[in-house]
């Protein structure tokens, strides 16, 4: 499967020379880490690594993969964008979904053992010293997903897209990832730390 991130990606908020590890793993990383994970989600598992339509997993495996993935469909089909009153579609955003839930524990592990490696603690961000280096990866990944949408674009999105919209990209990732909430100290049982969370890889 052929993965392509054009250069021009390689700006704020996703990436600076500048930037602190951390902002440059929640973002880049995470777009990376999403890519790769497109050739294991519900359409790219079904093709070999020379791009051969071919079934290369066993029925177990297909089995346990489709267990997990419906695990997704459903949390994401439990979201309703507000301003529209339209749930999304977990069923057709599900891959978008597996690459960004793969994607960005792939980048957090990555961050996690490059400072381990490295054996550094990052500096703080003026203006943002209450945050620590892994709650900034977390914060710049929310903000790559940061934006606005006319209604009917969020419901063109609904109804045609592949992406979940930005804030249930972001939501629904960092509810299923227990760094997120050890990082966020977030209750157990609350809103972003829940007790059921998915997972496909």
């Amino acid at each position: 499967m052929l993965c392509v991130i054009p250069a021009g990606i390689l700006q704020p908020p996703f990436y600076s020379k500048h930037f602190p590890k951390s902002l440059n793993y929640g973002g880049i990383g995470m777009v990376i880490g999403h890519e790769i994970t497109h050739g294991f989600d519900d359409r790219g598992r079904q093709y070999d690594k020379d791009g051969n339509l071919v079934k290369w997993w066993d029925d177990v495996v297909i089995h346990r993969f489709k267990e997990r993935a419906q695990c997704i469909i459903d949390q994401y089909s439990n979201y309703t964008v507000p301003e529209i009153d339209m749930p999304v579609n977990g069923l057709q955003t599900q891959g978008e979904n597996i690459a960004d839930n793969g994607g960005i524990k792939e980048a957090y592990r990555a961050y996690r053992k490059y400072t381990e490696r490295q054996q550094i603690k990052e500096k703080r961000l003026p203006g943002l010293l209450q945050f620590s280096g892994n709650q900034l990866f977390f914060i710049n990944f929310a903000q790559v997903w940061c934006g606005v949408m006319r209604p009917q674009a969020a419901i063109n999105r609904i109804m045609t897209g592949v992406h979940s919209p930005g804030r249930f990209r972001v939501i629904g990732t960092l509810q299923n990832m227990p760094e997120f909430s050890e990082a966020f100290h977030c209750p157990a049982g609350s809103y972003m730390n829940r007790k059921k969370r998915c997972s496909v890889w």
